[in-house]
């Protein structure tokens, strides 16, 4: 019957009822049928949430973002962008991977992301050179823009990270392998990221490079038929 705080969450889910009520009305049916008192149980909440409350420094860059998208922050990008003749939605995600990717190896995680990064700034920009470039851009080439800015984001933290050796990836690594008495080293592991990690980058920027000419061709192909 302790187990019925994972039904609770399930059913929750399923329903889609808020997660905040939900998580805390499984924990108080799993603390009650424990027989632990209410003040057991609050006593609990409340240390989990001075413990982990780093986890949720994130969410005060939220309004900080939204008040800079309010202001003009996202149309900002696209025009500066739309200046730059050379730029193109693929070289412009280039140059965010190789950032993302390089500041993960040297720790910083935290330098990019999807809010506070990827929206606000990336994907206007890569929308915006389209634009400057294409013109006004139907719905569904811009999902594939943003879609793309957010994937970048993604695959260089993901293989930029193992490069360093304080990442918790690694020391996971290094403590499942003490564990089984298997020697390992920190370093060796990352050093090892490295070779991945690069081919990481030379394969996505060859995808990025291609995500460009299929631009192009599907841009030149509706402004062919458009003439016709």
């Amino acid at each position: 019957m302790v187990l019925i705080g994972v039904l609770i969450v399930i059913i929750g889910f399923i329903v889609r009822i808020n997660p905040l009520l939900v998580v805390t009305a499984a924990g108080l049916a799993t603390g009650l049928l424990a027989h632990q008192s209410l003040y057991d149980i609050i006593e609990q909440f409340g240390t989990a949430f001075t413990t982990n409350r780093y986890m949720a420094v994130f969410i005060a860059t939220l309004p900080v973002i939204g008040l800079l998208e309010r202001f003009g922050l996202r149309e900002q990008a696209e025009s500066v962008v739309a200046k730059i003749k050379a730029a193109t939605t693929g070289r412009i995600l280039t140059v965010y991977l190789i950032i993302r990717e390089a500041a993960a190896a040297a720790g910083l995680t935290s330098i990019g992301g999807h809010a506070q990064m990827v929206r606000p700034l990336v994907a206007p920009m890569a929308e915006g050179a389209a634009e400057a470039k294409y013109g006004k851009l139907p719905d569904h080439v811009r999902d594939d823009i943003r879609a793309h800015s957010a994937a970048v984001d993604n695959i260089g933290l993901f293989f930029g990270e193992d490069v360093f050796i304080a990442i918790g990836a690694i020391l996971l690594m290094k403590g499942f392998f003490d564990q089984n008495g298997i020697p390992s080293d920190p370093l060796h592991m990352a050093l090892w990221a490295i070779p991945t990690a690069v081919a990481a980058l030379i394969v996505h920027s060859i995808r990025l490079h291609r995500f460009d000419r299929s631009l192009h061709k599907l841009f030149h192909r509706e402004n062919g038929k458009g003439e016709k």
